[in-house]
């Protein structure tokens, strides 16, 4: 596995792991803790460096989860996490990035993740109650006193990303990119590269679409976050299936799959680019870290690129509700 290295010299693995997925969002949790254990453990052997979760996932539960399976290997890992989230204790659920707030998160996270420190800790969602400001100076506080080594932010605009940047030097942003989601294109990618800024791709396989294992006719299990999403409403897979068409042709030209074509544009669009792709299998970490020995000709990442501007995509990528959580 290559390295690549995001703002403010956070070198980590080309290719992370998200975690979330193990605690939460698609389906049935998986029953058997020591499995996904031994899942996480596993990610090493494949050269994955750096592992993504937060508090909100479980809640609380990824990150105990986490804690656990990589406090045998804590020094030679990255760990990223996460706040901006109100989870209850008799208040309403909601956005809450209060400088006090991120000072409580960040305490309980450090004893859930059994750390001295937090590698990386983004801004889950941006909180329009709280100038940016103030919370890059609250997390400027945690680094300076050595809880936390570097800022993030997740799902920003290029505007927040600049103001918050001025105050605390941030290290990676992260929000949702892939071949059928493009909207960082135009505004936060330039940022991010005038800036010197990292930049973490979720959901880079569009929530399993581009592994090939979603169609038209699967069928969703109860829990899984899928059924409420737009754009894998029957109709809407549908339509979409001529993109995925595409990139599983390619990857048989390349002899690879399709999610490895998935994540090998992404990794070609820059070298600050560190996909996260999510699984609950060592087999899937495995063909994901491959990716990074999947190389696209500039005809071939055109082709990629043009094709999926062309063809575009059928529905949202969250539903109403979620949607007033994105970029502000």
């Amino acid at each position: 596995m290559h390295t690549r290295t995001l703002g403010q010299g956070l070198t980590v693995s080309a290719i992370g792991l998200g975690c979330m997925g193990m605690s939460q969002s698609y389906g049935p949790n998986p029953g058997d803790r020591d499995e996904m254990i031994e899942v996480l453990r596993s990610a090493l052997d494949s050269g994955v460096t750096f592992f993504d979760t937060a508090e909100s996932y479980g809640p609380y539960l990824n990150e105990e989860l986490v804690g656990e399976a990589l406090q045998p290997v804590r020094d030679d890992v990255v760990i990223a996490t996460k706040f901006g989230w109100r989870l209850g204790d008799g208040e309403a659920p909601g956005l809450d990035s209060r400088p006090a707030r991120i000072r409580e998160v960040a305490e309980a996270s450090l004893t859930r993740l059994r750390s001295e420190t937090i590698d990386l800790f983004y801004q889950h969602r941006v909180d329009p109650k709280v100038p940016i400001e103030d919370v890059a100076g609250a997390v400027g506080e945690l680094i300076a006193e050595g809880k936390v080594r570097h800022f993030g932010l997740s799902e920003a605009s290029a505007l927040t990303i600049r103001r918050a940047h001025a105050v605390c030097p941030v290290t990676a942003v992260q929000s949702e990119y892939s071949l059928w989601t493009r909207d960082a294109e135009s505004a936060v990618l330039p940022t991010l590269a005038a800036l010197g800024i990292g930049f973490v791709p979720f959901s880079p396989l569009g929530k399993g679409f581009f592994t090939g294992a979603v169609d038209q006719n699967t069928q969703f299990s109860d829990g899984d976050i899928r059924e409420s999403i737009p754009r894998f409403s029957e109709e809407n897979r549908a339509a979409n299936i001529a993109l995925l068409a595409h990139v599983a042709q390619l990857a048989d030209q390349k002899g690879a799959t399709p999610g490895q074509i998935a994540l090998a544009w992404l990794l070609a669009q820059g070298p600050q680019v560190v996909p996260i792709p999510g699984t609950r299998r060592t087999k899937r970490i495995e063909e994901n870290a491959g990716a990074t020995g999947v190389g696209l000709s500039a005809d071939e990442l055109d082709g990629l690129a043009t094709l999926a501007a062309r063809i575009g995509v059928h529905g949202n990528r969250y539903g109403d509700f979620q949607m007033g959580f994105v970029e502000r």
